[in-house]
């Protein structure tokens, strides 16, 4: 078994515990769970299939959470990968991880795999940019940068290298559930936005000064570009190049339904969020920040 330990963040979520624990054990030497206390089976099955379970109070902050799992599991093996409890790895990347990891050179701190959608059990292949993300790293190298979203893992030494293989984001809760998600989503996408433009939130802590990945970067420099085109033009125009341009449409009824309500639909509200706080506030940033904690209980 490889020298790699896989933790994984839970709340709830007894529909994907098994099958998450199960694949990240075929990669894994030990597998952790940071549970915040579940009130369905998720610990009771995780343990039942030989998962090490520690709690830890969730704080509303998604790096908070990861970092204290860094910080607090006693973590042995010199890799680590890090798994939502909706995530597994495909065979192809299993197998690549055995012949790859033994051969990668000191100054190598982290593996950035490429990340692909279900959405309404169909895997999402056109329309999408893809997502590259910084997931397995050596232990004590890295940390979570402490964002309002898009939190990445950033490294404190050496470098990172992509691997071919990728793994999925298959979750199998309801459609609603997903709606509730992403309505959540959205006021804090609304706040990366408005801080780009206004300077709301000060960097914080240690991760400020360290480099992430270059597909990170790149995402964060998309983003920027996004930030300065018009309100709700800039959602119109994204769905159009996902769904006509990138051949989303090519992909049936789910196809449209992804790209219209991630692509349009939650960029639209994000947008819609980001108008209601302007109108409310002006440009003035100390209202701003106000109206967020009165309205959405987030201090910044």
């Amino acid at each position: 078994m490889h020298s790699i330990s896989t933790f994984i963040l839970t709340y709830n979520e007894e529909k994907h515990i098994e099958r998450c624990v199960k694949n990240a054990q075929r990669f894994s030497e030990t597998v952790y769970i940071v549970d915040s206390f579940s009130s369905d089976k998720t610990v009771e099955l995780a343990q039942s299939l030989g998962a090490k379970v520690y709690q830890n109070k969730w704080e509303n902050n998604h790096a908070k959470q990861v970092n204290w799992a860094l910080e607090n599991l006693p973590i042995q093996t010199e890799w680590v990968f890090r798994l939502d409890a909706d995530e597994y790895l495909t065979d192809e990347l299993i197998l690549e991880i055995g012949k790859k990891l033994p051969t990668l050179e000191l100054h190598v701190s982290g593996v950035v795999f490429e990340r692909k959608m279900y959405f309404l059990n169909k895997l999402m292949t056109k329309g999408m940019i893809q997502m590259n993300i910084l997931r397995m790293f050596r232990y004590g190298k890295a940390v979570c940068e402490d964002r309002w979203m898009d939190e990445h893992i950033v490294l404190t030494e050496g470098d990172s290298i992509q691997f071919d293989g990728f793994f999925v984001d298959h979750n199998l809760n309801p459609l609603g559930w997903w709606i509730e998600k992403h309505n959540n989503y959205a006021i804090r996408e609304a706040v990366e936005l408005l801080n780009l433009e206004f300077g709301l939130i000060e960097p914080k802590g240690e991760t400020a000064k360290y480099a992430m990945s270059a597909d990170a970067q790149s995402k964060r420099d998309k983003k920027k570009k996004y930030a300065n085109m018009p309100l709700f033009w800039r959602s119109f125009i994204y769905f159009v190049y996902r769904y006509f341009f990138k051949f989303g449409f090519t992909q049936g009824k789910e196809g449209f339904l992804w790209h219209f309500l991630q692509g349009w639909w939650y960029r639209t509200l994000v947008d819609a969020k980001i108008y209601e706080v302007k109108k409310a506030c002006g440009g003035d940033i100390d209202k701003m920040k106000e109206f967020l904690a009165e309205n959405y209980r987030i201090f910044i």
